[in-house]
């Protein structure tokens, strides 16, 4: 049976797909679905996602058993990945121990003397998988990609966004988040909860007035700030940065420092933190720290902790009525901890090689689609031209799994500490990153699990990849018809592709460099049609939230994405008809069209829908579906016209690859 027969059920053909692909296509789904208890939203991608859970449960389960058996010493990963599993679902041992796991960093909280403290305090605390002030990370130098630099970026914030501190529209929220914290330190045994979680509050609203808006964030020139550790320091005196990095692991001064550059992405953010340093007691940050400390441990403490860390985070942020079964919690930390470990085995079950082989094809058919359409371009010269298709010609596919899986010797687990083991995985991760600096840059590393239902695109590396967990279907399956894989994997392989021409990635070589490799005009041209893509964006309102709107400008880089995407499958669709001797009919060209349509089929809780409208750089679905509207290629198999619903007059189109 094909993926177009499966979706059938779910279609609402009262509804035309010249009016609203999407709801032609999901409407009837829509209506009848109930989404589970334990999800914020349902569809394709949340149910591959749950059976790879499933395939990955079963696996830890037997490793556990082998390994239990004594198949495997103390250090192997199969005994690791036991030890991680049973730490998590030994429910009796983890309600004993109740907060005790957590006490050294409550009590590390309540020593806090002065701001010293607080940084030399934060190290440790990310060191063992913590957040605190800001974000840090190690990633390759924007300007410089065959070597990696310490990243920092705004934080702090307690709920998802800045915008969350200051419109009123959140003002429900934010009683919320009070009583939750509240209820959080009382579980911590602090002696005055109520106006403890007042104060969180404030400092958290003084943290949030320097952060820079989220589309903001996404401007790769204005994020790429390179100094040097005294000028760190400048920027933000009032925070001791020796300390901090000393304790998170790394060196910052001295004949043997370790970070000796930073990159920092918002600037005026850290100028503010010195100041919000400066200006809030010690008692305040004893109250802001003992809450982060709490939030991070409770998924790992007794029930108490984790019921009221899942009702604000889970309940009221998302919708999601019922906490997630605990081996599904499991299976997730283990992967947190031991992941690639565990998709190795995963790809050696449910990935067969000749999946990989047909990945290869769709791949190098989209590549010469890409080629294709850029030499078509009416908007670009060929100068630029060269160099895109120079670009093109240096992306690297990665497909399915890592060429070399990730060593876990240096990882310590026991079966019997929960929290330890948290942390021990944790700070070998912290180890691991921190290492990388001063290293040649691994160009083999994988940034997602081969068991993930997901793919990307690294502007570092210029390189893609698709994991293993997403190709299957409806994104791609070796017996479907070449239309649905074409409108499934191949429009995300297009997507992952356009990332690197987008309005971020178009920044970026062949090499990973920021370098502008446009023609003034070029550029120019880029940026109008980009605009206008915004402008169309901004005007749209998510069925189940009317009066609210799509943020054009935070999500244009997706929004091009799968506008390029889904034009370049329907060509390389057509290249592969051809290869084979044969061409594409209407009708299979709207079978491509209807695939790219069930794979966004989602229903999401209103609660998570508000929250991603604000914070998400992806449209909701129906639009990402209805992007359609912008293809001639739609409406020329669909037959449109004027007065239909996704109809556009020809010059209102916006086409960019």
């Amino acid at each position: 049976m094909s993926i177009l027969d499966d979706a059938r059920p779910g279609m609402d053909l009262d509804i035309r797909p010249q009016d609203d692909l999407f709801g032609h296509v999901n409407g009837t789904w829509l209506t009848e679905t109930e989404i589970p208890s334990d999800r914020s939203s349902w569809g394709p991608f949340v149910q591959l996602a749950d059976q790879a859970e499933e395939d990955v449960r079963a696996i830890i389960t037997e490793l556990a058993e082998t390994a239990g058996a004594g198949g495997e010493g103390a250090g192997g990963d199969a005994r690791k990945i036991a030890d991680l599993f049973n730490s998590f679902m030994d429910t009796e041992r983890v309600e004993a121990a109740g907060l005790a796991p957590a006490r050294p960093m409550v009590d590390a909280v309540a020593g806090l003397r002065d701001v010293r403290d607080v940084a030399a305090f934060l190290g440790e605390f990310e060191r063992i998988g913590g957040y605190g002030l800001f974000g840090s990370y190690v990633d390759t130098d924007d300007r410089q990609s065959d070597r990696y630099l310490f990243h920092l970026g705004q934080g702090g914030l307690g709920l998802p966004d800045e915008s969350y501190y200051r419109d009123d529209k959140f003002a429900e929220i934010r009683t919320a988040y009070v009583a939750y914290l509240a209820r959080l330190l009382a579980l911590g045994g602090h002696a005055d909860p109520d106006g403890a979680a007042e104060r969180i509050l404030a400092v958290d609203t003084a943290l949030a007035q320097g952060h820079w808006e989220r589309a903001e964030t996404r401007d790769v020139q204005k994020t790429y700030n390179r100094l040097s550790a005294d000028e760190l320091k400048a920027l933000c005196p009032a925070f001791d940065w020796d300390a901090y990095v000393t304790n998170l692991g790394g060196q910052l001064s001295g004949p043997h420092a370790t970070i000796v550059e930073v990159v920092v992405r918002q600037p005026s953010y850290f100028e503010h933190l010195s100041g919000v340093l400066e200006a809030t007691p010690i008692e305040s940050w004893r109250d802001w720290f003992l809450s982060r400390v709490l939030r991070s441990a409770a998924p790992y403490l007794s029930d108490d902790f984790v019921q009221t860390n899942f009702d604000f985070y889970g309940r009221t942020l998302s919708g999601t009525p019922e906490l997630r079964a605990r081996w599904k919690r499991a299976v997730a930390f283990v992967e947190g901890a031991i992941g690639e470990a565990v998709g190795k085995e995963y790809v050696a079950r449910h990935f067969p090689p000749a999946s990989k082989a047909m990945m290869d094809d769709l791949v190098a058919n989209l590549i010469a689609a890409y080629r294709q359409s850029i030499s078509r371009l009416d908007w670009m010269t060929d100068q630029t031209k060269e160099r895109a298709y120079e670009k093109l010609a240096t992306f690297r596919p990665k497909i399915g799994y890592p060429e070399r899986f990730r060593d876990y010797s240096a990882l310590v687990v026991v079966p019997d500490d929960l929290v330890a083991n948290a942390q021990a995985a944790a700070a070998f991760e912290t180890d691991r990153q921190l290492a990388k600096i001063g290293s040649p840059v691994d160009r083999d590393e994988w940034f997602m699990l081969p068991q993930t239902v997901n793919a990307y695109y690294n502007p570092g590396t210029n390189e893609i990849c698709f994991p293993a967990g997403i190709l299957q279907k409806p994104f791609f399956s070796p017996d479907a018809h070449p239309a649905e894989n074409y409108g499934g994997i191949g429009a995300v392989i297009g997507h992952e592709v356009g990332h690197g021409f987008d309005d971020q990635g178009a920044q970026y070589d062949g090499e990973g460099n920021l370098n502008d490799w446009w023609t003034v005009d070029d550029k120019a041209a880029f940026e109008v049609k980009s605009k206008a893509l915004i402008a169309q964006y901004d005007g749209f309102s998510p069925r189940n939230l009317p009066g609210e709107h799509v943020n054009g400008a935070l999500t244009v880089g997706e929004n091009i994405g799968d506008l390029g995407g889904l034009t370049i499958a329907h060509t390389a669709f057509l290249i592969a008809m051809e290869a084979e001797g044969g061409s594409a009919s209407v009708e299979d060209r709207r079978k491509l069209f209807f695939n790219w349509s069930y794979v966004w089929r989602t229903k999401r809780r209103l609660e998570q829908e508000r929250q991603y409208l604000t914070i998400d750089p992806h449209s909701p679905p129906e639009f990402r579906a209805n992007i359609v509207r912008n293809l001639d290629e739609f409406h020329e198999v669909f037959d449109t016209a004027p007065g239909d619903g996704l109809w556009l007059d020809p010059e209102d189109r916006v086409r960019i690859w």
